[in-house]
C-alpha cells in the first residue's frame, strides 16, 4: 500500500473535528479537484512508502490513539484497504473519500463511517459523483460540501434538498480556503432554515500554516 504520510494530529474537518486522530494518507487519485490542498498525494508515483496492511495496523496500535481517519488522495482505490480495515475492529474509523467511488463495499463492520465528498461545479469534477452513495450514506457517516462560489452554494442546497440529506446523515458546508466568505454560507443556512447542517471550517489551517504537512 502506497502511503504519503502517516501521523498523530485532530482532526481538522467532520464529526470528529477537534479530536485526536491517527492519520493513514494513501496516495492516488482518480479525480483533479481545482482547489485540491492535497494534490501532493495524487499520484502513487509521489514520494511515498511502501506498506503491507500489517505494517499500518501496527503502527496505529502503536500510537495509543482510538480514533483513525484514513485519506488520500483516495484512499478507496488503495489495494488492501479491506484487509487493513479488518484489523482495525477496535478502533472508530473515519474514511476520507471523494465522492466518486461506491462506498459500501468497504463497509465490513459498524465501527467504519465514511466522509464523503459531493464536488460542487467549481471543482470540475461533479459529473464523476458516484450518486447512490447519497442514498446509502448513514446516520453515522457524514457528506461535506467544499463550497468555492454562489453557484457551488446554490448547487449544495439543491442536492441537499433532493436527497433530504439533512434528514439521513450528518452534513457539513465547508469553504475553500480563502476563497469563499463563511459568512456567506451561515447567512444562506438561515434562509434555508438548515438547522442540521454544520458549517466547517478546517481547523488545522487556522491552528498552523496552511500549507503545512503532516498536521
Amino acid at each position: 500500500m502506497k502511503v504519503v504520510e502517516k501521523f498523530i494530529s485532530i482532526d481538522g474537518e467532520g464529526p470528529t473535528a477537534g479530536a485526536l486522530s491517527v492519520f493513514v494518507r494513501f496516495a492516488g487519485c482518480n479525480l483533479r479537484c481545482a482547489w485540491c490542498d492535497t494534490s501532493y498525494a495524487w499520484d502513487t508515483t509521489a514520494d511515498t512508502v511502501d506498506m503491507t496492511a500489517s505494517e499500518i495496523a501496527d503502527y496505529i496500535k502503536a500510537s495509543g490513539i482510538g480514533h483513525v481517519t484514513i485519506t488520500g488522495g483516495e484512499p478507496l482505490l488503495q489495494p488492501g484497504l479491506t484487509g487493513l480495515l479488518s484489523r482495525l475492529a477496535d478502533y472508530d474509523v473515519h474514511i476520507e473519500t471523494n465522492g466518486a467511488i461506491p462506498v459500501e463495499q468497504f463497509r465490513i463492520g459498524d465501527n467504519i463511517h465514511f466522509v464523503i465528498d459531493y464536488k460542487l461545479p467549481d471543482s470540475g469534477m461533479e459529473g464523476r459523483m458516484h450518486l447512490p452513495n447519497l442514498a446509502s450514506a448513514r446516520k453515522t457517516d457524514a457528506y461535506k460540501f467544499v463550497i468555492a462560489s454562489e453557484r457551488d452554494l446554490d448547487k449544495a442546497v439543491e442536492v441537499v434538498r433532493k436527497y433530504r440529506l439533512d434528514e439521513t446523515t450528518q452534513v457539513y458546508f465547508s469553504t475553500v480556503y480563502g476563497k469563499f466568505a463563511p459568512a456567506q454560507v451561515v447567512e444562506r443556512m438561515k434562509l434555508e432554515k438548515f438547522d442540521k447542517i454544520k458549517l466547517q471550517l478546517q481547523l488545522h489551517k487556522f491552528i498552523w500554516d496552511p500549507q503545512r504537512r503532516g498536521v
